[in-house]
């Protein structure tokens, strides 16, 4: 079990409060005054915090560790230009059109890209552009996605605090304050997988409606995914109706299939965004699709702007290039997708052992865990999961030495560097800390 005194960490924090609000960077880092982790290192599929203890993560900085960290076939590369090359210079390389052609070999819905130096920053850029293409303001998103932390997006649906049995919906809220209320009046949120609600949106808005903006799998909400009858649905929808389809694959992007999730689907959205996994953690992202939608992007007096002082630096770029090759020329996506498909057998055998009903959503490489005897269709269908029983049992993985989000609308994120962990040791962790989760829930 790790060393629930934690003095390192402990002083970190301290400190840390004297120059950052909450002591931390971000606000999703904070964990509270007892278990905000501080690092030292991280190697392979392994962290270790500041008091010298080591987890088998598979939280993976939310996903973008696609092969493991501290990959030297990555690392090496960026060393090589910044040494060769430089970071950067604010004009164009030959890496610009190298990562772009390694993405259109890999997806065939690209066809131009822009860069971009966060998931955020993509999904504005794409967001604008569909809007300069189309002349329309409305965006329809659906209700459990994330994208990205730019105030236009930051609303969603209050499921934590809806009253299933007398709320028909659950009330739209800001992510906290500073949002403007103006800034909610361009979007409108549907459920997922509800093919009424999306027909019942178009009927109102769909002369204004510029794009669908969707997570195919929700990468923020325990991997519930978009049946194919759903995404065939917003394909027609969109088609019929002049809006454009963006899909958001910041998450499954280069990791559920080397061309994302419209790979599994076969179904092409007319712009996308990327980032996490495109670098190995480096920070890097884009978004791109259809050439006539993205040459909206221009000095024409009706063009789209786009740019960024970072935007293509070479440190990023030279990273997307060595992990997408890595991607493309390797089995490192299969070795991916079987340690998840092991760690959900392990997982299984566990949760049928102490008698808990249990379904997992979404692709091997990004799974997510329901505690319930249905899987999950959209946002509100997890509100009836025992996310609180996930949790216990959550905390009692990461006390023994196993990080993941303790919240099940987070996924476990696996990357290639996991295949050589200890499956054994894992399943004894798991029964271990099933056991006592299931004892606490109890009492």
């Amino acid at each position: 079990m790790t060393n629930t005194n934690k003095p390192n960490g402990s002083a970190m924090l301290e400190r840390a409060h004297q120059n950052m609000p909450m002591g931390v960077a971000d606000s999703y880092r904070y964990w509270g005054e007892d278990n905000t982790v501080f690092l030292s290192s991280m190697k392979g599929c392994t962290i270790t915090d500041c008091d010298e203890q080591t987890f088998t993560d598979f939280r993976l900085a939310y996903g973008p560790i696609i092969l493991g960290y501290r990959d030297e076939r990555i690392d090496n590369a960026v060393v090589d230009a910044i040494t060769n090359i430089g970071s950067i210079s604010g004009f164009s390389t030959g890496l610009d059109s190298d990562v772009v052609e390694l993405i259109k070999s890999l997806c065939p819905n690209i066809e131009k890209m822009r860069f971009a130096n966060s998931g955020t920053e993509a999904v504005i850029g794409a967001v604008r552009t569909a809007r300069g293409f189309t002349g329309r303001n409305k965006i329809v998103v659906v209700e459990g996605g994330f994208h990205g932390l730019h105030d236009e997006v930051m609303w969603k649906s209050d499921v934590d605090n809806w009253d299933v049995a007398n709320e028909k919906d659950p009330a739209i809220i800001p992510f906290g304050a500073g949002i403007p209320d103006s800034t909610k009046d361009h979007q409108v949120s549907v459920p997922l997988n509800n093919f009424d609600a999306l027909d019942a949106v178009f009927k109102a808005f769909g002369d204004d409606i510029a794009a669908i903006l969707i997570e195919p799998i929700m990468g923020n909400c325990g991997s519930i995914a978009s049946t194919q009858e759903y995404m065939q649905k917003l394909r027609d929808i969109c088609d019929a109706n002049g809006s454009l389809l963006i899909l958001d694959e910041v998450k499954t992007g280069f990791r559920v299939a080397k061309g994302g999730a419209q790979e599994l689907y076969g179904i092409h959205a007319d712009l996308t965004t990327y980032a996490k996994a495109m670098g190995n953690g480096y920070p890097v992202a884009g978004f791109g699709g259809r050439a006539d939608v993205m040459d909206t992007i221009s000095f024409a007096k009706n063009g789209v702007t786009h740019g960024g002082t970072y935007t293509a630096n070479m440190v990023a770029l030279s990273a997307a290039k060595a992990t997408l090759t890595v991607l493309k020329e390797t089995d490192a996506l299969a070795n991916v997708d079987k340690v998840g498909r092991d760690i959900q057998e392990l997982l299984s055998r566990v949760f049928t052992k102490h008698g808990v009903e249990h379904r997992f959503a979404g692709p091997d490489s990004m799974f997510g865990v329901h505690f319930g005897s249905e899987v999950p269709q959209n946002y509100r269908d997890w509100k009836q999961t025992n996310s609180d029983l996930y949790t216990e049992f959550a905390m009692n993985l990461i006390a023994n030495g196993v990080m993941l989000e303790p919240d099940s609308r987070e996924p476990w994120f696996i990357c290639e560097a996991h295949k050589d962990m200890d499956l054994a040791w894992l399943e004894q962790v798991a029964d271990k800390s099933m056991a006592d989760a299931i004892t606490a829930h109890n009492a």
